[in-house]
């Protein structure tokens, strides 16, 4: 007898194969049988008129603290996703010694827009070193396969301490105590080594990010130790210093892919045919024999943030003056017309890497807590200038003077013209991820990449049929991560299961939620079209909520392909 079968579902295997009217039948978690399956089950779903995918793979999560109290990894799970990889960008929890882990959370909670409330009562601290976090990790039981990362920033801060945001260059010392601790992190299970140099990453009080003003020497050095396990795989959030050329070395010294992640690659109408020229630089980086890939997103860059907390503005320099202020510091600077002269310079001389480049008709007002200005909820704020006849600049702040800062803004920064994605999306050299779930949760989420992707650029523009859309978030992915037998659904794979409606698979609008530790919000959204997911065989969510269970039934992945 059989633990589960599907019944009649229109089977997509995650390789590219159109689907097959099918059973699917799974013993142990396993995929057992496809095709007419005669004999019986524990459990059996008739999901004729519906479509069964594998799993969707997402490469590109922070979770590293969430996970540690709350194993549903919420809200992936809800949205079809059964693989994570977390560590992303190099910035994480582990390894870290007991005396550095204020240092480390409050930079996260900032580099990651995450409630330092949240992780100063949440997070469990059980591990100090990678291999502790792993078997902590273990022992949690989580919703979903979890990979991991060793972290730039993380072993940087672990060896040097806050020194390591101001020591540009590390003794010879140091530098070898962290590639010690990148080479433990590796036989513990590591899935490789993660950075960023991206001038948007910075730390607590503005002071940067520990990797970001690390030399390219040390990245090497660091990168360079996956070349002693011959596995593994590199990404860095690159920015501007990190050049498609810095990353084609890292792959050559290590011998191991390179993931460029960076919102150069992402298409910005200022900038038309910026981003495809990374593209085309990973392909020829290929050509030469170093693997380069480009992580790229489905959905436009949002943020849904206030002027009180406005995290995409921090790498205009004018704002270094609002960070981790309060409130009336925020205003005052807000009322100085120095405050604004000088932002209007940065907007004048704009720097690689910056998110909101002075397009104000990509900033909406969102969400206001005053009556008055209902009216104005959706209006771009280059209307809103003419409306009240000044330079949107001026209405952007004066708004937040208003409100007391409790406004909402949403702004879309990159990726929001289908027609300047779509090439991207459809290059050699693409990999679809980009989701950043467990972040910027109080600014937006994305976690739902992989149900736009078959909503909208599927269903909706017709870009991609239907099994090469599933192959994109599925064993594509996995591949290219060197993840085995994830991403597909074939006899004597795991059973990581999507069951869905193509007429209606998407996602919902953004909600509120205050859930975190300490009664902290986040931003979530909802799946549509979702009729059950499964990990290893095992229902983690029905569709309309979570499957309570003892224990999730997710595995730590900690052995990967060459």
């Amino acid at each position: 007898m059989y633990d589960l079968i599907i019944r009649q579902a229109q089977v997509f295997d995650g390789l590219g194969h159109p689907g097959k009217i099918a059973d699917v039948a799974v013993l142990n978690g396993v995929v057992a049988e496809i095709g007419a399956v005669t004999g019986s089950a524990k459990q059996e779903v008739d999901a004729k008129g519906l479509s069964l995918m594998p799993g969707i793979v997402d490469l590109h999560t922070h979770f590293d603290a969430q996970v540690t109290w709350d194993p549903t990894m919420s809200p992936s799970p809800a949205l079809g996703v059964t693989t994570v990889v977390m560590g992303n960008c190099g910035f994480g929890i582990t390894p870290c010694p007991a005396e550095h882990r204020e240092t480390m959370m409050k930079n996260l909670s900032v580099v990651e827009g995450m409630d330092l409330n949240a992780l100063l009562s949440g997070i469990n601290w059980n591990f100090e070193t990678f291999k502790e976090y792993m078997d902590q990790l273990r022992a949690t039981k989580p919703y979903l396969n979890t990979a991991l990362f060793v972290g730039h920033s993380v072993v940087r801060t672990a060896v040097m301490g806050p020194a390591g945001s101001e020591k540009v260059t590390p003794s010879p010392q140091e530098l070898e105590a962290m590639c010690q601790l990148v080479r433990e992190a590796m036989q513990a299970g590591a899935i490789g080594f993660a950075s960023s140099f991206s001038p948007n990453h910075s730390g607590y009080g503005g002071i940067p990010m520990p990797s970001t003003i690390a030399t390219e020497e040390e990245l090497l050095a660091l990168s360079g130790v996956m070349k002693e396990f011959d596995k593994g795989v590199f990404m860095m959030a690159t920015g501007a210093r990190a050049t498609p050329e810095v990353i084609e070395k890292v792959a050559a010294n290590s011998g191991r892919p390179a993931f460029i992640s960076t919102v150069l690659s992402m298409y910005n109408p200022a900038t038309p045919d910026l981003a495809i020229t990374y593209y085309e630089k990973a392909e020829q980086a290929r050509a030469r024999g170093n693997e380069v890939y480009i992580l790229t997103s489905c959905q436009p860059l949002s943020f849904d943030f206030t002027l009180e907390e406005p995290y995409p503005m921090y790498s205009h320099s004018a704002f270094d003056r609002v960070k981790n202020r309060p409130a009336a510091e925020i205003l005052s600077a807000y009322k100085d017309p120095a405050f604004r002269q000088q932002f209007r310079e940065n907007l004048k001389n704009l720097k690689p890497g910056i998110l909101f480049l002075g397009d104000w008709k990509y900033l909406e007002v969102g969400e206001v807590s005053l009556p008055e200005h209902a009216a104005l909820e959706g209006m771009t704020y280059e209307a809103l200038g003419k409306k009240w006849g000044m330079e949107p600049l001026d209405a952007f702040f004066e708004l937040a003077i208003k409100e007391n800062l409790k406004n909402h803004v949403i702004g879309k920064f990159f990726n929001h013209i289908d027609a300047g994605v779509a090439p991207l999306l459809k290059h050699s050299s693409s990999v679809v991820t980009l989701s950043d779930a467990g972040a910027h949760l109080i600014y937006m989420c994305d976690a739902a990449f992989g149900l736009h992707f078959l909503g909208h650029w599927v269903r909706k523009t017709g870009e991609f049929t239907l099994e090469e859309g599933i192959r994109r978030i599925t064993s594509h992915a996995a591949d290219r991560f060197k993840i085995p037998n994830r991403g597909r659904l074939i006899k004597g794979a795991p059973a990581d299961m999507l069951l869905f409606d193509p007429k209606e698979v998407g996602m919902t609008k953004l909600e509120t939620l205050h859930d975190l530790p300490g009664g902290g919000a986040r931003k979530v959204r909802s799946g549509t079209g979702i009729h059950g997911v499964w990990v290893n065989g095992c229902m983690v969510h029905d569709g309309k909520d979570y499957v309570k269970l003892a224990e999730g039934p997710g595995q730590v992945i900690d052995s990967f392909l060459q």
